[in-house]
C-alpha cells in the first residue's frame, strides 16, 4: 500500500497578521519541512504563539497565506494537533479526555480505548486514568494534553510553551516525552522563550521579533554565532 503523501513542508507565503491597529505578524514567508525539530524562538511579544496559531488554521492571516503540501479535511480526522501552554481538559477522567478526543478525530470505539491506552502509557500517566484531570499536577495535566494529542497520530504536532511554569522535574518529563514523540516521526514545530528548552529540544531555529524573522538557522550554529544583532542580545539575557 502507498504511503500517503506528507503534508510538509508547511509554507507561509508573506504572512501579516493585524489586530489592534497594530502588526503582531509582518510578512514572513518561511518553509518548513519534515524531520527536525524547529523551534520558534523569542522574546515575549514577539508574536510566536500567534505565528503558530496561524500555522495550526485557528487564526486567518490578514493577508498572506498558509500552503500545507496537501489538502486537509474541514472535519474529521487532520493531521496535525496542538498543545496549549494552559491545556484545556475536560471534567472527566484522564482516560475520558483522551478517548473523547479520539472520537471527535472520528476514530472508531473499538480502537480508542487501546490507542488511549498506549498513550497514557507512553507519557507515564497509565496510573492516574481514572483520575479527575481537574486533580492533576500541572506537569501531569500538560503531560495528559500531550498524550491526547500524540493519540491522534499527527504528523505534526504544534507546541506552545509547553514547560511554562513547570518546576525542573515536571520540565524534565515534558521534554523527555517530546523528545520520544519526535523520536517515533512526528514532526515537532515548538514556539518557546525559554533559552534552556530550546537548547535542549531544539534542531532547528526560527528567530523572530517584532514579528519578523530576524535568523533562521541550525540549533548549533544560532547559540554558537547568532547573525542578527537582535538574536545576540537575546541569547546574553538583554531585554529586547
Amino acid at each position: 500500500m502507498r504511503a500517503p503523501a506528507s503534508l510538509l513542508p508547511l509554507r507561509l507565503e508573506n504572512v501579516t497578521f493585524a489586530a489592534g491597529g497594530r502588526r503582531i505578524i509582518d510578512g514572513i514567508s518561511l518553509e518548513i519541512g519534515a524531520g527536525e525539530r524547529t523551534v520558534i524562538l523569542g522574546p515575549n511579544g514577539a508574536g510566536k504563539s500567534v505565528l503558530m496559531r496561524i500555522c495550526h488554521g485557528l487564526l486567518a492571516p490578514t493577508s498572506g497565506r498558509v500552503v500545507w503540501n496537501i489538502r486537509q479535511p474541514a472535519s474529521g480526522r487532520r493531521r496535525q494537533a496542538m498543545v496549549f501552554q494552559r491545556p484545556i481538559l475536560l471534567r472527566r477522567s484522564a482516560l475520558a479526555n483522551v478517548t473523547y478526543g479520539l472520537k471527535l478525530a472520528g476514530v472508531e470505539r473499538g480502537e480508542r480505548q487501546a490507542r488511549a491506552h498506549r498513550a497514557l502509557e507512553r507519557l507515564g500517566l497509565l496510573h492516574l486514568a481514572g483520575r479527575s484531570a481537574r486533580v492533576l499536577s500541572g506537569g501531569e495535566q500538560q503531560r495528559l494534553a500531550l498524550a491526547r494529542a500524540w493519540a491522534l497520530e499527527p504528523e505534526v504536532l504544534f507546541l506552545d510553551e509547553p514547560t511554562a511554569n513547570l518546576d525542573p522535574t515536571a520540565t524534565r518529563e515534558i521534554e523527555s516525552a517530546i523528545a520520544g514523540i519526535g523520536a517515533a516521526g512526528t514532526k515537532i514545530i515548538m514556539v518557546t522563550h525559554d533559552l534552556g528548552a530550546a537548547k535542549r529540544l531544539a534542531d532547528e531555529i526560527v528567530f523572530i521579533h517584532n514579528g519578523r524573522v530576524l535568523e533562521r538557522a541550525g540549533a548549533e550554529q544560532f547559540f554558537a554565532g547568532p547573525s542578527s544583532r537582535e538574536a545576540a542580545a537575546f541569547i546574553q539575557g538583554e531585554l529586547l
